[in-house]
């Protein structure tokens, strides 16, 4: 027991301060946020930005400079670059998550903040991809015989194009428009199909005929998933980004008469079934990719031969005068200057970084303050000054049948489709009523504003329809519009 309590009560904290989620005990899969409505909101987009961020940002760029520089027989081509890399990542990544919120009931310097940080990840994250672009100068004949190399460059090319899109996203003029469409979607599929995926195919084709001693057993699939894969992947994009900016634009379209031009929102439903249906077609190209690939490192695997060998690896140095030791102390390059000037060229060759590297421990704690602090000055200002979230007298708690109507609209996923945030935007107010204030969703664990509209926004909803709408639309939404 004492080792049980051991292991559940840290977990359990770590679990409580990310998501905010306590166990309901009536049902051990039911659970209620201690946060509510703008802090909620708050502490769920910084925890969900930041999951894409060190789950799937960084530990696939440690694979890029790990498995890259292999595959191409080629030293990364700079070393200085990918720490400025790695530490504007750590420093300025944790900022981020607000700018998800623009125009919500969030304070709006919290979002503004959010905003400013993520236009700054613009240039570390293009140094890195061009870091591993120029790591293949001099091996770009290479990628065109290897199918390897050919999924690495595309997976650090849509790595670039995502952290150039993502930090464009978070202006707040076009964030206006992409929030709440399929953008938003096409955006991250790009990322996760191009970036992650592309990056994982190439490092499992590198590894199999090294783990299993043999041949790939047919390069002419590799090939084959090469294509189908990047040729799937762009039907499933592309028809999402012209959807995305289709719905943000009928959305806010009026006619000559200063009417909305779409009042019914099923309208822009209906404008965008042909694309979903070529995004089908893309996503199963895309699978049928990967069963290909599945497939042909199974062969692989069955050319194994009966005993392995035992064999001595060679890799190129990371840098060209590299060598174990011979950076403790970087001596100054530099003549007629300042002491200022040998201070900093020593500092810019960066052997206090190696000996850091050396300090495993030392090393994680630094990332770790980086990551605290900047997540304090975010966190703490949100609750500790009332202002944020100002009170509104005429809005009291709910009621238990209410309740229980909110417990069946979380369960049935309501707010994977349908919003509850009114922006401050003149096209949604005259389409949805006034706009959302915080004080609102003082009461609401957990809150649902919403990512996505596949249906119209529900914020003033209540109310309006009787209770056999509410039955017809549980039962076949199609049935009944509104």
């Amino acid at each position: 027991l004492h080792v049980f309590n051991n292991v559940w009560i840290p977990a359990g904290l770590v679990h409580l301060f990310k998501t905010g989620e306590m166990p309901s005990p009536e049902l051990f899969m039911k659970s209620y946020p201690i946060y509510a409505g703008v802090q909620d909101a708050f502490m769920q987009w910084w925890y969900g930005h930041n999951a894409v961020a060190f789950f799937l940002t960084t530990p696939f760029l440690g694979l890029m400079y790990y498995f890259l520089p292999k595959a191409a027989d080629r030293p990364v081509y700079s070393y200085r670059l990918s720490i400025v890399h790695f530490w504007s990542l750590v420093f300025i990544y944790i900022w981020a998550g607000p700018h998800h919120l623009h125009y919500t009931a969030l304070p709006a310097w919290a979002s503004s903040l959010g905003m400013l940080f993520s236009v700054m990840l613009w240039m570390p994250s293009w140094g890195g991809m061009i870091n591993g672009l120029l790591t293949l100068r001099g091996a770009w004949h290479k990628v065109a015989a290897d199918p390897v190399l050919k999924f690495f460059v595309i997976g650090v090319t849509f790595y670039g194009m995502s952290t150039f899109e993502g930090p464009m996203l978070s202006v707040k003029t076009v964030n206006s428009l992409s929030h709440y469409t399929d953008w938003t979607i096409a955006h991250v599929h790009s990322g996760a199909l191009g970036w992650n995926g592309f990056m994982t195919f190439g490092m499992i084709y590198w590894l199999a005929p090294r783990l299993f001693q043999t041949e790939l057993a047919s390069k002419k699939l590799v090939a084959a998933h090469f294509w189908t894969g990047t040729i799937g992947m762009l039907l499933y994009i592309i028809p999402i980004y012209v959807a995305g900016i289709t719905q943000g634009l009928m959305w806010r379209a009026f006619n000559e008469t200063g009417e909305l031009a779409f009042p019914d929102f099923v309208d822009t439903v209906m404008r965008l079934m042909p694309f979903y249906w070529a995004r089908a077609l893309g996503g199963a190209l895309y699978l049928t990719g990967v069963v290909i690939g599945i497939y042909n490192v199974f062969a692989t695997w069955k050319r194994r031969p009966a005993v392995y060998d035992v064999p001595v690896q060679r890799a190129p140095a990371l840098a060209k005068r590299y060598a174990p030791g011979a950076d403790e102390h970087a001596e100054s390059r530099l003549t007629a200057v300042t002491g200022a000037g040998h201070v900093l060229d020593r500092f810019t060759q960066a052997a206090w970084h190696r000996r850091w590297e050396r300090l495993p421990l030392r090393f994680t704690l630094f990332t770790l303050i980086a990551v605290v602090v900047a997540s304090l000055f975010e966190i703490i200002p949100l609750y500790v000054i009332r202002s944020n979230v100002p009170t509104i007298s005429s809005v009291q708690p709910y009621t238990p049948l209410e309740l229980a109507g909110r417990d069946v609209y979380v369960a049935e996923g309501c707010y994977n489709c349908h919003s509850q945030m009114i922006r401050p935007i003149f096209a949604e107010t005259e389409r949805y009523g006034e706009y959302s204030k915080p004080g609102e969703f003082v009461y609401d664990h957990p809150f649902q504003w919403g990512s996505r509209r596949i249906g119209p926004d529900l914020a003033r909803e209540g109310g309006k329809q009787a209770h056999w709408w509410h039955l017809l639309h549980f039962n076949e939404p199609q049935s009944v519009n509104p």
